[in-house]
């Protein structure tokens, strides 16, 4: 269907809470029909959308409205977890078009939309045109975030490493943060992000409680849990109910034997954002106080609804339970297809692991290790390959890696360490 045609019929799209009634009809018949959804969608009780809404309807600075707004429903996508919002932002790129054609500015705003959705190859054709046509910062940022998820991190960390060296700031901080702790440099990443939290601006606290909880899971990887749970402390002042800092105090609770706190804390983190890891550690925390029953609905919800948000979790989920090994397998594998990193090629292994086909899983899990990623879930996947194919050695090596990793490992996840220790 053609997308123009869409944006004629607003109030009928099931769009992160619908659309916005303060417009009235004489001031949207008088817009283009791609302006529509951005001027009438739920602001949220945010001013600052409700402010540029009424600025693209009155054509104030309307190309830089439009374009604000879609970085601000991108925003709200990421605190909602609603990915409704995400397809806003692309109608607010469709309407900055109709205001300044061909603006690199509208490129770049489609190309962080095409990125959140996980449209990675698409969103590297736009990088790309727009790293030949000017030297902007955040272009760069945008191709090095595609590269990195398709697993071609030395061409990231070269689009990154231009990031930082056009502008060191909070953008190209968290991202070289995030590419040396992919190659295993913990003190390199948690000073990066100290650094990139003190960039951040205090108008986008959004940016700081991510910040804050990244440095609290560089943290706990290294078991300095008070600190982690300062940072996690810090991240919920500037976002209250964030779901990823309740998430990582959710693990902290559980390693700390902390079982009734840890099914409230991730009760509502899994309210707030259902994705599949959320609810896989609910589950977990629920089996440690015998709500079995409880703990069955939720799983059942992560496997019915999961696939669609989060393919490689419900492959990782479906092989740790030691189910439907097949279907891993294939959901691994078509993620792969478009999202060829360290983490989907550790699903595929753990997947082909479950259905007993170790000398697959053992390739794919070297491949899967190659960068030198710190990551517990990576060494105990490893450590139960080769305990399956009767590598000693590499098993007890793995295993000890793991160990100093537990704080970051789910209950399920324990227990395989504990079967390979």
């Amino acid at each position: 269907m053609d997308v123009r045609l869409l944006l004629l019929v607003t109030c009928a799209l099931p769009l992160a809470g619908g659309c916005h009634q303060s417009a009235t009809e004489d001031e949207t018949t008088r817009l283009d029909p791609a302006c529509v959804v951005a001027t009438t969608a739920d602001a949220g009780g945010n001013e600052s959308i409700a402010t540029l809404q009424a600025d693209l309807r009155e054509r104030r600075s309307p190309a830089r409205a439009a374009e604000r707004l879609g970085y601000h429903f991108i925003s709200r996508a990421r605190l909602t977890n609603d990915p409704g919002y995400y397809t806003i932002a692309e109608r607010a790129a469709a309407c900055l078009d109709v205001f300044s054609a061909n603006d690199p500015a509208g490129l770049l705003l489609r190309g962080h939309v095409l990125h959140q959705l996980h449209r990675f190859s698409e969103a590297e054709a736009v990088a790309r045109t727009l790293v030949k046509q000017r030297e902007f910062v955040l272009d760069c940022g945008l191709l090095g975030d595609v590269l990195m998820e398709q697993g071609r991190l030395p061409e990231a960390a070269e689009a990154y490493q231009k990031m930082v060296d056009l502008k060191p700031f909070y953008q190209s901080y968290t991202r070289a943060a995030h590419m040396r702790w992919l190659k295993g440099d913990l003190e390199g990443a948690t000073a990066l992000m100290q650094l990139a939290v003190k960039a951040a601006s205090p108008r986008d606290p959004e940016s700081i409680a991510w910040g804050y909880t990244r440095l609290a899971a560089y943290a706990a990887q290294a078991s300095r849990v008070k600190d982690a749970e300062g940072f996690i402390d810090s991240a919920l002042q500037h976002v209250p109910d964030y779901a990823s800092a309740l998430l990582l105090r959710g693990r902290l609770l559980l390693a700390g034997n902390r079982n009734e706190d840890a099914v409230r804390v991730l009760a509502r983190a899994a309210e707030l954002n259902p994705l599949p890891e959320y609810q896989w550690l609910l589950a977990d925390a629920l089996r440690r106080l015998d709500r079995e029953a409880e703990a069955t609905v939720v799983e059942a919800a992560l496997v019915d609804k999961g696939e669609a948000a989060d393919p490689r979790t419900v492959a990782l989920f479906l092989s740790t339970r030691g189910a439907d090994s097949e279907h891993a397998i294939n959901l691994a594998r078509r993620e792969l297809e478009h999202r060829n990193d360290i983490f989907t090629l550790d699903s595929l292994a753990w997947a082909l692991a479950s259905a007993g086909r170790l000398d697959e899983a053992s390739a794919v899990m070297t491949r899967a290790l190659a960068e030198g990623t710190q990551d517990g879930r990576l060494f105990v996947h490893a450590a139960s390959i080769a305990t399956a194919q009767g590598r000693a050695a590499d098993a007890a090596r793995w295993a000890r890696q793991a160990r100093t990793l537990r704080f970051t490992l789910l209950p399920s996840e324990l227990e395989l360490l504990r079967r390979v220790s």
